[in-house]
């Protein structure tokens, strides 16, 4: 396994990580993008609980498709938003 551990290595990362971040900003940021993620907000539990009594399988499966929205939600998030 590659480890990350030069400085150039790092700045590489750091700046894909960037670019993905725009580009997931300029998809969501579009009248389109944004009734597709609300529709993924009523889809993968936004606004609801992902627990389902009794059954652990369940609640697993929901939470990770939530976990997945969440994961959008922070990349169109800017620096200054974060931790809110």
């Amino acid at each position: 396994m590659q480890k990350w551990n030069s400085m150039s290595e790092t700045k590489q990362l750091e700046k894909l990580i960037e670019g993905l971040k725009v580009n997931y900003k300029t998809i969501f940021n579009t009248a389109e993008g944004k009734r597709v993620l609300a529709d993924l907000e009523k889809r993968c539990h936004y606004h609801s609980t992902t627990n389902v009594k009794g059954d652990s399988h369940e609640s697993a499966y929901m939470e990770g498709q939530r976990s997945v929205l969440l994961f959008i939600k922070s990349m169109l998030l800017n620096e200054n938003e974060k931790g809110k």
